[in-house]
């Protein structure tokens, strides 16, 4: 089974979301169209999906945040924690972002540097540009800036830990709400040489860009059809598989899909991905 959703698009302060599959309860994406039309995404799973993928088109910087793991989420939360990536599909000249610390801090440190305003001043700082790939578990303070359309897929979490908003009010007019000291003990204080996935690309292809046990994602630059076997994952409970379109337009087994769209397989035992002259996609299982 191949299905379409209907996409959750959500204005925030700084640029949209578009939600395009979702099983955070109140935000639940439903199918479009087929045998399954209408209804969401956690009904068809059969419980909670476990992963939510979105489009992020940042117009100006977001907050500097971190996103607490599964363990300290169920703790405060009741809910799973959040380690995610993101794939840049266009970027805007001089555009960046903050992933990881650039120097060593405590947490004494870190508090004080919030407190003044400086918090910047210890995140690395990455040029990016269309292609570019970081993963982010659970821990890493970062930031999507202004001039970034990317792919974000991430479990199926909604908590989030603001640390510093650079003093704007949100679309109330009110300072948004910080959690300075709730993330001061999920935060991940190692300095590590290399934030970025490097990666070869190549064409008609699928490359390995993420792993993790919460989801493993590939790329795909296509001028040409590929077929994917799933046989081996087909007979797994709880198996699935997303395809992600950043770029062009083609076919998913004979189901149409283009740049900015999402479809999720279950069950099949192959897909074919067909591009329409040139497609570009995300695949994640």
């Amino acid at each position: 089974m191949i299905c379409r959703f209907q996409p959750i698009l959500k204005t925030l302060v700084w640029g949209t979301e578009n939600w395009v599959l979702s099983g955070v309860k109140g935000n639940e994406t439903k199918v479009v169209g087929g045998p399954a039309d209408g209804r969401t995404l956690n009904e068809l799973y059969g419980g909670e999906f476990p992963l939510l993928i979105k489009f992020i088109d940042a117009k100006q910087d977001l907050s500097i945040q971190v996103h607490p793991n599964d363990e300290i989420a169920q703790q405060r939360h009741g809910c799973k924690g959040k380690t995610e990536m993101w794939y840049m599909i266009d970027t805007a000249p001089g555009a960046h972002l903050l992933a990881g610390l650039s120097k060593e801090i405590t947490k004494e440190d870190y508090v004080r540097l919030v407190e003044e305003g400086r918090i910047t001043e210890v995140l690395a700082d990455h040029k990016v540009a269309p292609g570019d790939v970081f993963f982010l578990p659970a821990g890493r303070i970062h930031a999507i800036c202004g001039g970034c359309y990317l792919a974000e897929i991430q479990e199926t979490s909604d908590i989030t830990y603001r640390i510093f908003d650079y003093n704007r009010p949100g679309l109330d007019g009110k300072p948004r709400q910080l959690h300075t000291q709730e993330a001061k003990d999920v935060i991940d204080y190692k300095v590590y040489p290399s934030y970025k996935t490097e990666y070869e690309p190549r064409k008609n292809a699928g490359v390995e860009v993420a792993k993790c046990r919460y989801f493993t994602t590939d790329v795909y630059d296509l001028t040409e059809p590929v077929t994917v076997d799933l046989s081996a994952q087909a007979s797994i409970p709880g198996s699935f598989y997303i395809v992600m379109a950043l770029d062009g337009d083609g076919s998913v087994s004979g189901t149409p899909i283009k740049a900015g769209e999402a479809l999720l397989a279950i069950g099949e035992q192959e897909l074919r991905l067909e591009p329409n002259g040139h497609m570009t996609l995300l695949t994640t299982r």
